[in-house]
């Protein structure tokens, strides 16, 4: 995998492959310094007594050392485990147990639980670059490349194993969705830890020569327009609520050399596409996906989106439509399924086989999520078939939430759901029983000490009782209507 991303970096030494914006200036590497520093980190992990196919946790900041520690994790044929640096030491606690990693990569002030397991820290990573260059890892491409973490229905963060084959799967974006040439300089505004930023900000633009521009650590959005305007972005890439912070800046959005724009990780309003179209004059081009497959539908210049729609199934893909029986008929709802030979598919949820199990139907894989296809092929979301959240585009299990929340000793019951509270604006909102209302400084306390900051309910409402269904079952659909009217009361 890493060789593929890196196979145009002698061709294009001299050329910038990375650079990390900041307003005073840009942290530039070219591919040449890349792929040394990429090659040298996996001389450093061999040299540190690890062996191809050992697990490598990556606890590092929004700084280049991610990508680079990732990369050169897969050079040598190591399995690297990204992860957020917001997550808490108890989370990570619950990664160490499942993944089992022989070494960890932390950063400074990055939470990370006491263990046995030895611990690299950042200036040593950084002294690895200048190792000389081990050669690329060769093996099947059916074996693991790296494990990333998705929460899933049963409010447990499974372990989603990816093979080196998945890189190939991302070519079927680039004509479908991207639009990506060696001549772009493709912007991505999430942080370097971020699969989306990854795979779409990083490996693909380098796979095809072109030069990833990443904002650095503290720029706010409102600085967006000024960087991609300095730094001639041709393409950005974003979540829609990044979309939605730039518009409402109030501030021109001149933006001479953009083409087109990119979402994905969470639905994109035609409110945003239209506004967007109306100030820069260009599109903006929505994906969908999952951690467990990355994007498949999307939409792109040569084949958009009629309205409302996703877009359509990359070339190369097998998708469906299924009820129970199988297909459904063109134009109704049902669940959308990726085909198990996908190459981008994961190869399993790492200690859960039944989970994985779970989600087969014959020789397809459920992704939990409604839609419908027109006569073209148009592809139509229709919302979520489970309870699972959206938060600023990350996926976040209610029950993982509701388990902390009803570990507080004075909660006897909580529910939470995810709530527009405002346009494309979604929050995460808690509600709870319990002998009396309680202090939400508290309780915000108590579960930002144990959840990453994009899993804290924004909010806490304390609730004589939790809706449930004619079985008896928690309504989580039913909190929203009492989160409305406790709003118009006020």
């Amino acid at each position: 995998m890493a060789a593929h991303v890196l196979h145009r970096a002698d061709e294009l030494s001299d050329k910038v492959a990375l650079a990390v914006l900041t307003l005073g200036k840009a942290e530039r590497w070219s591919f040449a310094r890349l792929k040394a520093a990429v090659q040298g980190t996996a001389t450093g992990l061999l040299q540190s007594g690890l062996l191809p196919g050992d697990r490598v946790l990556i606890r590092l900041g929004n700084t280049v050392d991610y990508p680079i520690a990732y990369l050169g994790a897969i050079a040598a044929g190591m399995v690297p485990i990204p992860s957020s640096p917001q997550l808490t030491a108890r989370e990570v606690d619950g990664i160490i147990k499942i993944t089992k990693p022989k070494l960890i990569l932390c950063g400074q002030d990055i939470p990370c639980p006491d263990t046995t397991i030895p611990v690299v820290d950042a200036d040593r990573l950084r002294e690895m670059r200048d190792l000389p260059p081990a050669p690329f890892h060769w093996g099947d491409p059916n074996r693991p490349a790296y494990i990333v973490f998705t929460s899933g229905t049963s409010g447990t963060p499974r372990a989603v194993v990816h093979a080196h084959r998945a890189i190939m799967a991302r070519q079927m974006m680039m004509r479908d969705w991207y639009d990506l040439h060696e001549e772009d300089r493709l912007c991505h505004a999430g942080a370097f830890n971020w699969t989306y930023t990854m795979g779409t900000g990083l490996m693909d633009p380098w796979t095809m020569g072109a030069t990833a521009l990443i904002p650095g650590p503290g720029i706010d959005p409102s600085q967006l327009p000024l960087l991609l305007k300095r730094h001639d972005a041709t393409l950005i890439a974003a979540a829609p609520g990044v979309f939605r912070k730039l518009l409402g800046l109030g501030t021109p959005l001149s933006l001479p050399k953009l083409r087109h724009g990119f979402s994905a990780g969470e639905k994109l309003s035609e409110t945003i596409r239209n506004t967007w179209r109306d100030r820069t004059g260009t599109e903006l081009y929505e994906a969908y996906g999952m951690s467990e497959c990355s994007t498949f539908i999307s939409a792109a210049p040569s084949r958009p989106a009629p309205a409302s729609a996703l877009g359509f199934a990359q070339t190369g893909r097998r998708l469906a439509i299924l009820g129970p029986d199988g297909p459904v008929p063109i134009g109704e709802e049902g669940t959308i399924a990726v085909h198990l030979t996908d190459p981008g598919l994961m190869l399993e949820y790492l200690g859960a086989q039944d989970a994985m199990a779970e989600r087969k139907q014959g020789e397809w894989f459920l992704t939990g999520d409604q839609a419908s296809m027109a006569e073209d092929g148009a592809i139509s979301f229709l919302g979520r078939n489970d309870d699972m959240m959206n938060a600023g585009g990350y996926r976040v299990s209610p029950m993982e939430v509701e388990a902390v929340l009803n570990a507080h000793p004075q909660i006897e019951q909580a529910a939470v759901t995810d709530i527009e509270v405002k346009q494309d604006a979604r929050l995460i909102m808690a509600f709870y029983t319990g002998a009396a209302e309680l202090d939400p400084d508290e309780l915000k306390a108590f579960t930002s000490a144990r959840l990453a900051g994009y899993k804290c309910p924004r909010d806490f409402y304390f609730i004589d009782s939790l809706p449930t269904g004619a079985n008896g079952k928690l309504s989580r659909r039913a909190l929203r209507p009492i989160y409305k009217a406790r709003h118009d009361q006020a």
